[in-house]
């Protein structure tokens, strides 16, 4: 990963069933969503822990770097596999650890050092990222039942639908690694979209 890319979103399109996403989202993907939600309960925690860490030495705590990076890795395989992206059908791992054999994965570069007095002014600095990704919210759920209809007509994933989806997905996550103080590079207002 190189230091100007510094926030990676991999997500392939693995030939889903056309009919399996009715299922995916309230029964097969439902052992997740404790887990998840206990996770995201700790994560913030843990990120004011961080931030004073940072605040007093210039360095995000690796193992809580590590558990953070994961918990946000466990949710975006959990929705590669279902809504919005419904792109694969083998089951999302149990895991914070990255699995490259899994097609969705997320990398975070790990930072050495970070600007110690940059964590009391991150909220308000990333305010204008954070409304847009909430202005973008509604259009993420017209697009992700657009492309849920197209599989189950068509019988395929959208590619074009699929790339945007990503797109936008990867504006999110850039922003809440910003906001989550993993990363000092302010997230650019652009949509990467595609698998690459």
């Amino acid at each position: 990963m190189s230091p100007n890319d510094p926030v990676r979103v991999r997500g392939e399109i693995d030939a889903p069933v056309r009919w399996l996403w009715l299922l995916k989202w309230c029964v097969l993907a439902a052992p997740h969503y404790p887990i998840l939600i206990g996770l995201y309960l700790v994560y913030p925690l843990l990120t004011l822990v961080a931030g004073v860490a940072i605040l007093f030495t210039g360095r995000f705590p690796r193992p809580i770097f590590d558990f953070n990076v994961g918990v946000l890795r466990w949710s975006w395989r959990v929705m590669n596999y279902r809504f919005p992206m419904n792109a694969t059908d083998k089951y999302p791992p149990f895991a914070l650890a990255s699995r490259p054999d899994y097609p969705a994965d997320l990398q975070v570069a790990y930072p050495e050092r970070l600007g110690r007095w940059a964590v009391l002014v991150r909220l308000p600095l990333a305010l204008p990222q954070i409304l847009v990704c909430w202005a973008m919210e509604p259009l993420l759920q017209v697009l992700c039942v657009i492309a849920a209809g197209w599989l189950l007509c068509i019988g395929t994933v959208s590619p074009s639908l699929f790339d945007l989806l990503l797109g936008i997905v990867r504006w999110r996550y850039r922003v809440a690694v910003y906001v989550s103080l993993m990363r000092e590079e302010y997230p650019p207002y652009r949509l990467d979209m595609g698998s690459r």
